[in-house]
């Protein structure tokens, strides 16, 4: 797909890559504008989550929508969102649908020249950047979980912790409380309204926590997976020199941290495309922020020196 993308790049087109069943690409003279993908939440999914936008105004401005007023520009003025708060959601719909579709097999001749989407053009993304950022994002879901057997099974909490307090962000909180044994993570990213990529993310990391339930180790290929609650050797990451005498994060059962105040999901995108800590339009624009996607190394730090203190108070 990507070899495809930079031709038509460099022709400075304007229309849709049809992927077959995997998606749809639209570009607006040689940049992409959306991508779209059955495997991720739709932009419609994300905006009328938990009654955000009224589904009947984004119903309205679908059926509405020209090339000479996109729908976009319908939304926005009717006052039902702002700019900022459109933008950031066109953001995260394209980054979790372009990580999907990355791989994907396409041809040249499934470009339709003139294809607008509904939408209409909100951010515009180089084809170059598009794969850096996918890239990022599966070295980041392999340092969480080194493994893809997750991806495509149910969620599994477990009935009973390996510890008595655990760190949870509200994304993770989200995700076990919807799971019911039976929704995969996608399942789960359309029932919560939230990025694909950041449920699936989630999803990892609470089994490295060890608090899923994981496929046992040398099961027979093709055979059923059977489960354990036993969570699996957690991936090595860089670690920072820690203060002494400070105990280690929350990750094993001999060291339950406290649980923290609820942090802050609010946020603005980042001039690579990934969404960094800020204020960003209304509280609405929150919920749009894939709040799972970052874990810097000097937070958890943080985190452990402040589980110091409170331990010797």
């Amino acid at each position: 797909m990507e070899s495809v993308l930079i031709d038509l790049a460099e022709d400075r087109v304007t229309g849709a890559l049809r992927l077959d069943e995997a998606g749809t690409v639209y570009l607006t003279d040689g940049r992409v504008t959306y991508a779209e993908s059955p495997a991720v939440p739709r932009l419609e999914d994300l905006l009328t989550a938990d009654d955000r936008v009224p589904a009947q105004a984004v119903r309205q401005a679908r059926q509405a929508a020209t090339e000479d007023r996109p729908g976009g520009e319908r939304l926005v003025g009717q006052g039902v969102l702002t700019r900022g708060e459109l933008e950031f959601c066109v953001l995260s719909a394209v980054l979790d649908a372009a990580y999907f579709l990355s791989g994907s097999a396409a041809h040249r001749r499934g470009f339709r020249p003139g294809d607008r989407h509904w939408l209409g053009p909100q951010w515009y993304f180089d084809v170059a950047g598009l794969s850096r950022e996918c890239e990022r994002r599966r070295a980041q879901l392999d340092r969480a979980w080194p493994s893809g057997e997750l991806d495509t099974l149910p969620v599994v909490p477990l009935a009973r912790i390996p510890a008595q307090r655990v760190v949870l962000t509200s994304l993770q909180w989200e995700v076990l409380v919807a799971a019911d044994s039976v929704a995969t993570p996608a399942e789960l990213a359309r029932r919560l309204g939230r990025p694909a990529y950041s449920v699936l993310l989630a999803v990892r990391r609470l089994a490295a926590a060890g608090l899923l339930r994981v496929p046992e180790a040398g099961g027979r290929p093709g055979a059923a997976p059977t489960w354990t609650g036993a969570p699996a050797p957690a991936p090595q990451t860089p670690q920072t020199s820690p203060a002494p005498q400070t105990p280690q994060s929350s990750q094993t059962p001999s060291a339950p941290p406290a649980l923290p105040r609820r942090p802050k999901t609010t946020g603005e995108p980042r001039a690579g495309g990934e969404p960094r800590e800020g204020a960003v339009g209304s509280a609405a624009s929150a919920r749009w922020l894939p709040a799972a996607t970052g874990d810097p190394t000097d937070v958890n730090l943080l985190i452990r020196l402040r589980n110091a203190l409170e331990a010797l108070t």
